[in-house]
């Protein structure tokens, strides 16, 4: 049996659930095992592990199928305790290999997680923390990113409304997430109470926003006095326009979350030594240099080469072999926010990234999408990102088109010859 990195007295494997956990335990320089099942409250598993330390006297191992959740909190706190994550997809396959006929037990997982831990000790590695400054803004930008689809699906939900009885809002307003377009459903929910209104009362109303607003103004009156009721069915306006109102007043209430979030995020981001290495890259901006952040982390042990990035972030491809098929397709197994993360941001690095955006228009070139474009240059993005990650640089475009130009890159040279 293979040891782990560590002198631990005691490993133990958990089979989590909302309610209850089943454990496993075996101790060091022993092959018996008990189990045992605990309630999931904050006092019993304090109970618990504090009387399994107290008994075996040392460092406790852990294998659980979660890097973060509940139980991995409530036992973060302990200074003697060591989690090991086990990826749930290969305790998933594990378990197979020994109940093929798909049999499933949750002290039978806890005890299938306590293998993985002992027997692939380089494949199971223990949860290093990050700083608590980093920890922090991990939880906020993906609380914050949340808070964004919560947006997206009220505002889906709205149009969808106001297509059925009130569907000039849509023309008059492009921007369907906007404190103003809800204030506006709020106060006027419906066209029959809009022509009441008084020219001077909207105009004040429009004028109270800051930004284009006032330059659309006197055009959108325009549309107003024009506008004709799609209905005049009462049964259809009345009970469509409560719930506009209320997807609204919904969508208010994000919106204000968001600002929150954001402020909490800048200040938290601009205190981390790293905030002026990923302010420094292309098409970041104040949203997505955060999301790099915590993506990379500050652990500069944790990737020894680009391409563990773009596996764990799901960019690099993954390619099957079988004889004489091959078949290649896109990780599954990954952090689809991390992800998410990179493509977002190579996206954004086309219009203001001269390398860039020649990169991606050769692709596009090629036939390809616009999606797979943009993930291939999320695979180049990662790349750079990793050098000046592992050298603690800020990234500089002009030096790297020089790099690319001393060694005749392609990528510029086909753009000269044009």
């Amino acid at each position: 049996m293979a040891k782990l990195n560590g002198n631990y007295s005691v490993y133990v494997g958990i089979d989590w659930a909302n309610d209850k956990h089943d454990l496993c335990i075996q101790q060091a320089n022993s092959d018996r095992r008990k189990f045992k099942v605990i309630k999931h409250s904050a006092n019993t598993i304090n109970d618990w592990i504090i009387s399994l330390h107290k008994q075996y006297k040392g460092q406790i191992a852990v294998a659980v199928e979660l890097s973060k959740g509940p139980i991995v909190y409530a036992l973060q706190k302990y200074k003697f305790v060591t989690i090991h994550p086990v990826n749930p997809s290969m305790l998933a396959q594990y378990r197979k290999a020994f109940s093929p006929s798909g049999a499933k037990d949750d002290p039978t997982d806890a005890e299938l997680a306590l293998d993985l831990m002992l027997n692939y000790p380089k494949k199971i590695k223990a949860l290093k923390m990050e700083s608590e400054p980093v920890r922090k803004l991990t939880y906020l930008v993906e609380q914050r990113r949340r808070l964004v689809e919560d947006r997206r699906r009220f505002s889906n939900r709205l149009i969808n409304t106001l297509k059925q009885y009130y569907p000039h809002l849509l023309d008059w307003f492009s921007h369907r997430g906007s404190g103003m377009f809800c204030d506006f459903i709020t106060r006027w929910p419906n066209l029959q109470k809009l022509k009441r209104a008084r020219t001077d009362t909207l105009r004040k109303f429009f004028h109270a926003y800051p930004g284009r607003t006032a330059s659309c103004t006197e055009q959108r009156l325009v549309l107003i006095n024009k506008a004709e009721p799609l209905t005049l069915d009462n049964a259809v306006i009345e009970s469509h326009q409560l719930l506009a109102v209320a997807l609204a007043n919904q969508m208010l209430v994000v919106v204000e979350a968001i600002k929150i979030f954001d402020k909490e995020i800048s200040v938290l981001f601009e205190t981390l030594p790293d905030a002026e290495l990923y302010k420094s890259l292309p098409g970041t901006g104040p949203c997505l240099a955060p999301r790099l952040l915590v993506a990379m982390g500050e652990n500069r042990s944790r990737f020894t080469s680009a391409s563990e990035i773009q596996m764990s972030a799901g960019i690099a491809p993954v390619t099957e072999r079988s004889g004489q098929k091959c078949w290649v397709h896109w990780r599954y197994q990954c952090s689809k926010f991390v992800r998410q993360s990179f493509i977002e941001w190579a996206a954004k690095s086309v219009h203001q990234s001269y390398w860039a955006g020649i990169y991606y228009q050769q692709q596009r070139s090629k036939g390809n999408t616009h999606q797979s474009s943009v993930r291939s240059l999320a695979f180049k993005w990662i790349r750079i990102l990793y050098r000046c990650w592992k050298t603690k640089e800020a990234y500089d475009e002009s030096k790297y088109l020089k790099a690319l130009r001393d060694r005749n890159s392609p990528l510029l040279f086909k753009e000269k010859a044009c």
